[in-house]
């Protein structure tokens, strides 16, 4: 016969298993998260589902088969170890969230605790000490009982103070998202180890996901709008803050003197110059993907430019046979452009230029190196000049195709810049 306390335990599991199964849903048909948010979701909700399930499963056990001992002790097993699976879970992410490497000692020291919690488990199915299923299936704690409850209570005081010091590289909605999955679920742990019988840790861990799930979504949407509006933005202002008024009269300065020193070549550079400046009054007013033959053209007149200037203090080498691809506008030249502006210098050795592309499974891979002195994105940031920068060139990449860039050190000074494109149709306009 039900009592009042079993009445309790079943509403607090239909809730629970309730809140689990729409967080599935929802992180399923989440449009506008990001794949590794929706990955962690899925899994939090499918296994707390599996935790809420062996839960009700080891209840109905106790209550209506009194010869069931066997089944309510695996059930009780499975409840355990599901639940405790959530805490790294979260581990994991919350490391990813902070840039921070997840193999390192924040992780291994919440797996040996978690490690610790499972061979406590384990040791409890042949012991009396913590926890134990009488002959006509009851479920009784044992004396040590609180002893199962610390390493989960540890992890999760570790994962607290581990945020607290990393919350500063978190938005603030990341931060009550985090607050909310690991506080509720710890006070309502210390609830339960005070109050035997209900279980409210159940109903603590599925209420903190869901509003964990809420504040992400929410999260990425402000971030997906701000990124739409930037780039918007960015467009309109392309042609202003790519073409600088120093570059310009640099270069027709030089065309004014190659005029009458070498005809030929003030011609070329008339024509390269004018490529250039047509490339970016173009590129100002596309806000689709342009083939990657034209922003290679738009390089090469660039760097053409400066080459008539500088001659000998340039060299670039071009190995692109692979073009079959498209682009965001203005990705590559911004590119050749910072390694000129941080690597060419009279006073320096003379810049070496190389530019590549390469197929590869994942996408279009462009790979730029310079054999510069090098710089950081802060300093691209701080120089207080208006231009676009490395972190507009990711930002367009990121919101047109889905793309990456990436900066590494040259192992022969320099920089070397890597733009991964997702595979698009290669077929140019006409």
């Amino acid at each position: 016969m039900l009592n009042l306390i079993d009445v309790l335990n079943f509403g607090v599991v239909v809730s629970g298993i309730t809140i689990a199964i729409l967080g599935l849903i929802l992180s399923i048909r989440a449009q506008y998260m990001d794949r590794e948010a929706k990955g962690f979701f899925f899994g939090i909700f499918f296994v707390m589902i599996l935790y809420i399930l062996s839960d009700l499963i080891g209840q109905l056990s106790i209550i209506y088969l009194k010869d069931g001992a066997a089944l309510t002790k695996a059930e009780t097993f499975l409840e355990s170890f599901f639940s405790s699976l959530l805490m790294p879970m979260v581990t994991v992410y919350m490391l990813r969230q902070c840039g921070q490497k997840v193999r390192g000692r924040h992780f291994n020291i919440v797996m040996l605790l978690w490690a610790v919690y499972i061979v406590l488990l384990i040791i409890t199915q042949f012991t009396t000490f913590i926890y134990y299923i009488t002959e006509d299936n009851v479920y009784r704690r044992g004396p040590c009982y609180q002893v199962l409850l610390v390493p989960p209570v540890l992890i999760m005081l570790f994962n607290l103070v581990g945020f607290y010091r990393k919350r500063k590289q978190l938005s603030p909605k990341q931060r009550s998202a985090l607050w909310a999955y690991l506080g509720i679920p710890l006070v309502s742990m210390v609830l339960q180890m005070a109050f035997y019988g209900i279980y409210l840790i159940i109903l603590g861990t599925s209420i903190s996901a869901l509003v964990m799930f809420m504040y992400i979504l929410d999260d990425q949407l402000d971030k997906g709008v701000k990124q739409t509006v930037e780039l918007k933005e960015q467009q309109m202002k392309i042609r202003f803050l790519q073409i600088r008024p120093h570059f310009i009269y640099n270069t027709l300065s030089n065309i004014y003197y190659l005029c009458e020193m070498d005809p030929k070549k003030a011609q070329k550079v008339v024509g390269d110059f004018t490529t250039y400046l047509r490339d970016n009054f173009s590129a100002s007013a596309k806000q689709d993907m342009i083939p990657f033959t034209k922003e290679l053209e738009h390089t090469r007149a660039y760097l053409e430019v400066v080459k008539a200037r500088y001659e000998d203090q340039l060299s670039v080498e071009f190995d692109t046979d692979y073009t079959d691809f498209r682009v965001p506008p203005l990705t590559l030249e911004p590119i050749a452009e910072n390694a000129v502006k941080h690597g060419l210098d009279p006073e320096l050795s003379p810049l070496q230029l190389s530019i590549q592309t390469v197929e590869a499974p994942e996408g279009a891979r462009i790979i730029v190196k310079d054999n510069g002195p090098g710089f950081s994105e802060e300093q691209e940031e701080d120089d207080g000049r208006e231009h676009v920068g490395l972190q507009n060139v990711r930002a367009r990449l990121h919101a047109l195709c889905g793309g990456s860039l990436e900066i590494t050190e040259n192992p022969g000074g320099g920089l070397i810049v890597t733009l991964l494109v997702p595979q698009r149709s290669g077929k140019e306009d006409r």
